[in-house]
């Protein structure tokens, strides 16, 4: 059962979110709160597996919440929202820790695959997200961590940091399986990491975006 903490001060929102996410037969919303008070006391007494936060929950702003949680409740995995476009909070949500960022602008349905892949331990970003994290925005030159790497592991990594499975990366590259696999070991290798979360982190923890 994967446990999820919604925490938004839009009544509306957190009723069509529980009613969608409960839909779901492995998840349970074990609680949902309008503001950063409410977060952390329910955070005391459940512990959810993934939280849904708003950008602009009340008291304190969705980052410092975010930045409060990690270092608190390391354990669970924040999914960021927001009824901004993903331009605009994206990129300093999951420099902060986030494991993605949803817009309230995307369907319901959809975040029953956002929590999924979030519980899993995966990053949910989309495809030009990954791109903006691995790529200077100015001269599209690869950012410094990603300098010791060659074009084809940026690629590589690139898709895989969008949450795509090692056949879809292999489809997208024309390569085989093995070879995807052969790079992923190749990356975790030489960046001293076991997983792509940890990779990404590493990255924000380094300043490397």
């Amino acid at each position: 059962m994967i446990k999820i903490l919604i925490a938004d001060n839009h009544p509306i929102v957190r009723l069509g979110m529980k009613t969608v996410l409960e839909s779901v037969p492995d998840f349970k919303v074990v609680a949902d709160v309008a503001t950063t008070t409410e977060l952390f006391e329910a955070l005391e007494k459940v512990s959810p597996e993934v939280v849904i936060l708003e950008m602009d929950i009340p008291e304190i702003n969705g980052i410092a919440t975010l930045r409060k949680m990690k270092q608190d409740y390391p354990d669970a995995k924040v999914l960021m929202h927001s009824g901004q476009s993903e331009d605009v909070y994206a990129l300093s949500t999951i420099r902060a820790g986030a494991y993605g960022y949803l817009s309230k602008t995307a369907d319901l349905d959809y975040i029953v695959t956002a929590v999924r892949k979030v519980s899993e331990g995966n990053m949910f970003i989309t495809n030009e997200l990954a791109q903006r994290l691995a790529f200077d925005e100015g001269t599209q030159k690869p950012r410094r961590f990603f300098r010791k790497l060659s074009t084809r592991e940026v690629e590589v990594l690139k898709l895989l940091a969008s949450g795509k499975r090692n056949k879809e990366v292999a489809e997208g590259l024309n390569l085989n399986e093995k070879t995807v696999s052969t790079y992923k070991a190749r990356l975790m290798r030489k960046l001293n990491v076991d997983n792509m979360v940890d990779l990404l982190q590493q990255a924000k923890a380094l300043e490397l975006y």
